[in-house]
């Protein structure tokens, strides 16, 4: 007779959210480590900020007629009677802290990047989670067109790293505020000769938030933005300048790596009220919302609407998710995740175990004792977790100070080894 065990789930991941399961492990470690290691080589420094904030920063600086703050954020009432929101991006955070621990005392510009869970209600969708996480670089306090350019490079450093190719960056300038103010007024123009034309949803975009129009996913409304005025008509000379500046800058990296590619978009103005000038995005060939890896762009006037001084700064943030998502269908990843099983076939001598586990982890080689079974049983758990090797553990082999090795995922003899001889063990291993 066969027992099935039935397990009543009373609870599940909420709607949007997911567990990161030792399988996927190492994706996420590869990403983590290597955006950690670019932003480090270009010398900037980790800044970790809470996951809630005041709701009236996010209302302050990502704009209070955004689908962000109208629709997204989880804000609530605390204990205390504070109105809180769980953090739906970073930048604000920073630049918050960079004014509360005087940051701009120090020498400038700071240069910070983050990592952490980030927070917004919308529909979940391929890569797009109500929880999720992002890797952000920052740097505060230098208004020139070569920053904007080491932040470009390294997000691209980052995904020629990660080996993404058919990757191109979509450039644009919004100019200074009064540029956009311009901008903003001729675009409100030509829209509303349509406005019978347009959804409902963007006739609302037009009417609070007209910049967004451009960032519409209806088809009728990019259709007629084809024509619309573009931003670099509307910029002043010393916009132009930064602009063009920024564009050689980006034409000569194109020189030296012909794997890089851009193309200044005209409809490119991402979503957020704080930007100018500078604005881009990194794009795949994927289809749909998956295709944009990362955004970002300069907000000089951000720090100053928070009460700092006036400091201009640039920067961008990556979804990881998406990231996971493209990178899984690339990547092989080596399963070989523990080392050594060591089988005690004498449960007399599960102490001494204990001693050259600890040995072997202070040598850096991933060690797990097994579990309290037979010997078959313990090598069948050796087999099941993916170990590179079975080390045997007798009293014969220990009288002598030795231990014998069988690797699991080669033919090879069993190799009798002197327990203290780590090189020799590590290279066995292949460590």
């Amino acid at each position: 007779m066969i027992w099935i065990r039935l397990i009543s789930l009373n609870y599940k991941a909420k709607r949007g959210t997911f567990d990161i399961l030792p399988k996927d492990e190492d994706v996420w470690n590869i990403i983590q480590k290597t955006c950690f290691e670019i932003a480090r080589l270009s010398g900037y420094n980790y800044i970790e900020t809470p996951i809630f904030e005041d709701s009236k920063l996010f209302e302050r600086t990502v704009g209070i007629d955004t689908d962000i703050v109208e629709k997204e954020m989880y804000s609530f009432e605390d204990k205390g009677g504070e109105y809180i929101s769980l953090r739906p991006e970073n930048t604000a955070g920073v630049c918050r802290a960079f004014i509360e621990n005087g940051l701009h005392n120090t020498t400038l510009p700071s240069r910070l990047f983050y990592y952490g869970p980030m927070f917004r209600y919308e529909r979940p969708q391929s890569g797009r989670f109500r929880q999720f996480h992002q890797f952000g670089v920052e740097c505060i306090g230098d208004d020139s067109s070569s920053v904007d350019f080491e932040i470009i490079r390294i997000a691209w450093d980052i995904l020629s790293k990660l080996k993404f190719t058919n990757i191109e960056l979509n450039i644009n300038s919004l100019g200074d505020p009064n540029d956009r103010f311009l901008y903003t007024e001729s675009l409100k123009t030509y829209f509303s000769k349509y406005l019978n034309d347009l959804p409902k949803v963007d006739k609302l975009r037009l009417e609070r938030a007209p910049l967004r129009i451009l960032d519409s996913k209806e088809e009728i409304t990019i259709k007629i933005s084809e024509n619309a005025p573009k931003t670099l008509d509307y910029i002043s000379s010393e916009s132009l300048k930064h602009h063009e500046e920024l564009i050689l800058n980006l034409e000569n990296l194109k020189s030296i790596d012909k794997s890089f590619t851009y193309r200044i978009n005209n409809r490119l103005v991402r979503g957020l009220d704080y930007y100018n000038r500078t604005v881009f995005e990194y794009i795949t060939d994927s289809q749909g919302p998956q295709g944009v890896l990362l955004g970002g762009g300069r907000y000089d006037p951000l720090i100053k609407i928070l009460g700092g001084q006036d400091t201009p700064a640039v920067g961008f943030a990556m979804g990881i998710e998406r990231l996971v998502n493209e990178l899984k269908k690339n990547l092989t990843i080596e399963n070989n995740f523990i080392d050594a099983v060591l089988i005690i076939t004498d449960e007399e001598l599960r102490i001494k175990s204990n001693q050259i586990a600890n040995n072997f982890r202070e040598n850096k080689i991933t060690t797990v004792i097994a579990p309290k079974k037979s010997i078959k049983a313990q090598m069948r758990f050796a087999n099941n977790i993916n170990s590179k090797s079975a080390v045997f553990v007798g009293k014969k082999e220990l009288e002598n100070n030795m231990i014998s090795i069988k690797l699991l995922h080669k033919k090879s003899e069993q190799l009798e080894i002197d327990m203290n001889n780590i090189t020799q063990i590590k290279a066995i291993l292949e460590i």
